[in-house]
């Protein structure tokens, strides 16, 4: 037994040994630091978007502990996530796997972070998987992972790490309150990628503001589904308004996709439909109607 964990142990250690140099201390705010993962050798480092409070200044703390300023080259703070560039070299980009299929609840993680001069560990298991999940920000999160770990101060923007010694996501503590969520690589490796392209993430925009409504009886049974969101404002010169949706239409799909939520009318106004002129199936006065719609960018 003794042999078991002392092997543990060790493995834990060369683990935090080989990632360690992937993670930077990221000064974006003024009392606590938090920290960062190296994505790419040319400087790129992806950390979370709530610890960055202002878009200048920025310094980096560096595994020699020098320190380095930085840029911000973009933050999408629907999925908590902000990508900066440092302005240094011999940087060493973090082992990840976008692969997650083979994690499982109950597998060992560790949780990074380097607040301080020196990298700082956490063990934890995977608590609770589940399929890809929108944050309240209207961010699509490809898969929702969390963990048990201890989010000490300034582990936000650090690497959530498996046994094989790959960094598997980004430890936050913005997302849900009280719940130690972490942010997995596909997302990571979305999210980046747009905002390095764009810096920033493009948001299909309507116009409207809607509350959930249960439809009327007739349009149930045509439809078949119960409920929509209710239009109660429209806002002027919006895409909305422009095709001709009015206060009191009820939206019951998008581009043939079904509407029932606010959070299914979030999900479809996604950045690859801004610029499109998509169907939008509503309800007025009882009666099933299509409008085209171009859809906005927010």
């Amino acid at each position: 037994m003794a042999n078991v964990l002392t092997n543990l142990s060790e493995a834990l250690a060369q683990t935090v040994e080989s990632v360690g140099p992937s993670i930077v201390r990221v000064e974006g705010r003024r009392r606590m630091a938090a920290s960062g993962i190296v994505w790419s050798e040319d400087g790129l480092v992806v950390t979370a978007n709530h610890v960055l409070k202002h878009d200048t200044n920025l310094v980096v703390g560096l595994l020699d502990g020098s320190r380095s300023n930085a840029e911000l080259v973009g933050r999408d703070p629907s999925t908590d996530l902000a990508v900066i560039k440092v302005e240094a070299s011999g940087l060493t980009a973090a082992p990840r796997s976008p692969a997650e299929s083979d994690l499982q609840v109950g597998h060992l993680v560790l949780a990074l972070g380097r607040p301080g001069r020196t990298v700082q560990a956490t063990l934890g298991i995977v608590s609770a998987l589940g399929d890809s999940w929108r944050t309240g920000a209207g961010g699509q999160i490809d898969r929702y992972l969390q963990t048990d770990v201890v989010m000490y101060p300034g582990f936000s923007g650090g690497p959530l790490v498996s046994a094989q010694g790959e960094v598997i996501a980004l430890n936050t503590s913005a997302l849900l309150r009280g719940v130690s969520l972490a942010i997995p690589v596909a997302t990571l490796d979305r999210v980046a990628g747009t905002l390095l392209a764009h810096g920033r993430m493009r948001r299909g925009y309507l116009g409207v503001s809607t509350q959930p409504v249960r439809l009327p009886e007739a349009a149930q049974e045509e439809l078949d589904q119960e409920t929509g969101l209710l239009i109660v404002s429209v806002e002027a010169d919006s895409p909305a308004s422009q095709a001709g949706l009015v206060m009191g239409d009820a939206i019951v799909g998008l581009d043939d996709e079904i509407v029932r939520h606010h959070d299914d009318l979030l999900g479809l106004l996604s950045g690859e439909r801004v610029g499109n002129k998509v169907p939008v199936r509503i309800v007025r006065g009882g009666e099933v109607r299509t409008l085209n719609v171009t859809i906005g960018e927010k």
